[in-house]
Formats: C-alpha cells, structure tokens, sequence
C-alpha cells in the first residue's frame, strides 16, 4: 500500500497534497468531493476522521468537523469512504488524518486491520508524539501502513531524529506555529527547515498549513517535496455543500498546476 505514496513523490515535480473532512457536508457528499480531487491533479488525498476537539485545527476545519458530525458521520461511514474509493481510484493514495481517540477507542490492531481492509496508504495522528509511536506506530506498520508524522517550526536538531524515527510515506512539515489555515510562513525559513530535515533523512517533505492560493503553494513546491492544502478546500465544501465538487475540481486544477510546474518556471 505504502508503494503508492512512494509513486506519489517519484515523478519527478513536486507533489499536491489535498485535504477534505470525511463526512462534510454528509457520507453521501464526500465521494463525488473526492472523486474531484482526483480529475483536478491531486497526488496525494487526505481524508480527514471528524472529532470533536480538533484542536490543531482552524476555524474552517473545525466547522467541517462540526457540519460532519452533525451529518452523523462515524468511523464507520469515514472507512466505507474508503474503501469504496479505493475501487474507484486504485493507484492513487489515501491518508487518513485525525486525532487518536477515534484511531485507538476499539484497539489500535482493530484500526490498523480495518484501515488496511479499506486500502488506506497511510495515517496522521495529530495528537500522538513519537514517545508514545507504541499506541498506534507498531499496528499500522504491522499492516503496511505508513505512520506519516508532523515536524513543526519548533522541531530542533535534538528532537528531530525522534519524530524521523518510524516516519514513512512523507513527513508532514507544519509550516507554522499554530492552527491550520490562519498564517502564511516566509518561504526562506521553510526552505531552511526542509533542507535540515532532508540532511538527516531521505524520507520526502510535504509542506502545509496557511497555504492557500497557486501561487502560495507554488512558493513552497520549489523547496520542498510536496504541498498541502486544506482549509481553502474545505472553505468551498462549507460555501457550496452538497454543490462543491464544481468549485474543488477547479480549485485543485489551478494548485496542481501551480504546484507540478513550479520548478520548470522562473
């Protein structure tokens, strides 16, 4: 499974990486907003596990988690989401992302066996540092999932090596302090960040929060390995509902663009 998000970041360009919340505006919506990831150029699509404190979260993915709980969304629809768009889209990864109450409430072999019957390619848990990788690491790895970790702007040399350890897929690199959507980070220090974490690993660096626009996520694709996007996308999905696909399929088309040519332009 893990050989799809390896394929993702070896065609030679930058990668996009895309974000949605499962569940918003309903189950029934998410596929066809996940389908137009796909037909817009997405390399790489997380599925975001509605929580109710989703506390690295912004205000827009907070109202997405909101909207999906409020639709009724459980961890069951989110795996049906799943699985029924890896028949659709068999070559194209999926991450799950979200907090570890609803990865670890059954068992972490329990989400690790069910995420890998989906054909989940890999898993973000926010709120589980390295110290504690034995609470879900060793189950999903167990599985071939990749265990993708978050490097911040406050990951110095000395903890660095412990947020590598047991990362693979790619390693989310959190732009700046804080929650997601809000600030936009200065390219030369996310420059200086991903060159420090390539000198100690050859696992790829994807770059996200605060990045919105094609030409902000074209800044950051010539220095790092992938680009993330979320909270622009799920801003369309709380405009336009059970609608958004139409405006997700173009949004992604024009950070795709930006994102896959970014080191061929000036």
């Amino acid at each position: 499974m893990t050989d799809r998000l390896s394929a993702a970041f070896a065609k030679g360009r930058p990668a996009l990486v895309t974000f949605v919340t499962g569940g918003d505006p309903t189950p029934a919506a998410t596929p066809a907003i996940l389908d137009a990831l796909v037909a817009g150029g997405a390399d790489v699509i997380e599925l975001g596990m509605p929580f109710t404190d989703p506390m690295a979260d912004g205000p827009a993915i907070q109202k997405a988690n909101l909207r999906s709980l409020g639709a009724g969304t459980r961890t069951a629809d989110i795996l049906k989401i799943a699985a029924d768009f890896r028949a659709r889209h068999p070559d194209v990864p999926l991450v799950l992302m979200g907090y570890a109450n609803p990865m670890t409430i059954r068992g972490a072999d329990w989400f690790a066996d069910a995420s890998a019957k989906a054909g989940i390619d890999g898993v973000i848990c926010v709120d589980i540092p390295p110290e504690e990788d034995p609470e879900l690491g060793p189950a999903l790895r167990a599985k071939g999932i990749s265990l993708i970790r978050l490097a911040t702007p406050t990951t110095d040399a000395a903890r660095l090596p412990a947020v590598l350890e047991g990362s693979s897929g790619f390693l989310y690199y959190v732009s700046v302090a804080g929650i997601t959507g809000m600030q936009q980070a200065a390219v030369g220090g996310v420059a200086e960040a991903v060159a420090r974490i390539k000198a100690a690993s050859d696992i790829p660096v994807a770059v996200g929060f605060g990045v919105r626009t094609p030409e902000q996520a074209a800044a950051f694709a010539k220095v790092a390995d992938g680009v993330v996007v979320g909270s622009a996308l799920v801003d369309l999905v709380g405009e336009h509902g059970a609608n958004a696909a139409g405006p997700v399929q173009e949004l992604t088309a024009a950070l795709a663009a930006a994102v896959h040519s970014a080191r061929t332009t000036a």
